[in-house]
């Protein structure tokens, strides 16, 4: 049997000798392509023994100015530093607001609204979640971008939920006079359940004290089938500005000292015992790992861990 060997310039030559075929002649671009923007999923949804974990992207902004946020008892120039060591601007920053919903299997439990209605619903809503679903809502704290999800122009945004804080902090902001807690907290009063640390929310959900950033903050730890992570809520604002550096001062902690002191302690906690966490400002979706670093912490984002748990 013969054997023919097609050269490269056998290919040249038929490809010339080709007729054009209607519609694959080259032609000029038609019109450029729209530009589409920034896009992002609003949520993240990931497997923890037998509960489901959802945490939510109910807003997201960026902010000027953060040295007038962050590491207000720091040296300029350090903090200059430090963003730099972290590919950071030190005029601007990015910040996120991130509710969590956990799906026990019997109860559907939702941690903090975010700034607005329309900012959760948009996230439940992508993560196939309804309102009147949310079986509990648990806030960590009162700040207003905890809190300004609990009602909408139409009224009570969840409309099904028992609520849930802890009881010094809602003491604390019952006699503050503060007008985000008076329209959107008081109002669910006779619904709200109170407990401290230790305190039970459902099964395999338990409060943790770590006040400081207001006066009854909590945070969460959450198990199911040996499976933990913990809900730090706002002990640390930003992984490179305060979970990186646990002692600078951050403008919205109440108490300064006391925040700081709770940083360290659930920061070393987390890193002793290698638990993943939410945090509700890390850059979404929001979770990660910290390991010691020297005398402060290293925050490192999850990759797939969570995708191996069966």
């Amino acid at each position: 049997m013969t054997q023919s060997r097609m050269t490269r310039r056998h290919v040249l030559i038929a490809g010339a000798a080709l007729p054009a075929v209607a519609g694959l002649a080259p032609t000029a671009a038609l019109a450029a392509a729209e530009m589409k923007g920034a896009s992002g999923a609003l949520h993240n949804r990931f497997k923890l023994g037998g509960f489901e974990v959802t945490t939510l992207l109910a807003g997201t902004r960026t902010v000027e100015k953060p040295t007038e946020i962050f590491g207000l008892n720091a040296a300029p120039e350090v903090f200059a530093r430090v963003s730099a060591a972290n590919f950071l601007p030190t005029d601007k920053a990015q910040f996120f607001f991130t509710p969590t919903v956990v799906n026990t299997g019997s109860e559907l439990v939702l941690f903090d609204t975010g700034l607005s209605a329309a900012g959760i619903t948009a996230a439940l809503a992508q993560a196939g979640y309804q309102p009147d679903q949310i079986d509990v809502v648990v806030l960590t704290h009162m700040h207003g971008d905890h809190i300004g999800g609990l009602m909408g122009e139409a009224g009570v945004t969840f409309p099904n939920a028992r609520y849930v804080t802890g009881a010094a902090e809602h003491n604390h902001w019952m006699g503050a006079g503060n007008g985000g807690f008076d329209k959107s907290v008081r109002p669910l009063n006779d619904r709200i359940a109170f407990l401290d640390d230790g305190g039970s929310v459902a099964a395999g959900i338990t409060a943790m004290a770590a006040f400081g950033h207001t006066p009854g903050h909590m945070a969460y730890a959450i198990e199911s089938a040996g499976q933990r992570v913990v809900l730090i809520a706002d002990a640390a604002n930003h992984y490179v500005w305060s979970v990186g550096q646990p002692d600078w001062e951050v403008r919205f902690d109440m108490d300064k000292p006391a925040a700081a002191a709770t940083r360290r302690r659930l920061l070393g906690m987390l890193a002793v015992d290698r638990v993943p966490f939410i945090g509700y400002h890390m850059s979404f979706p929001a979770l990660g790992y910290v390991e010691p670093a020297g005398d402060a912490f290293r925050y490192v984002p999850a990759s797939y861990q969570m995708m191996l748990q069966g």
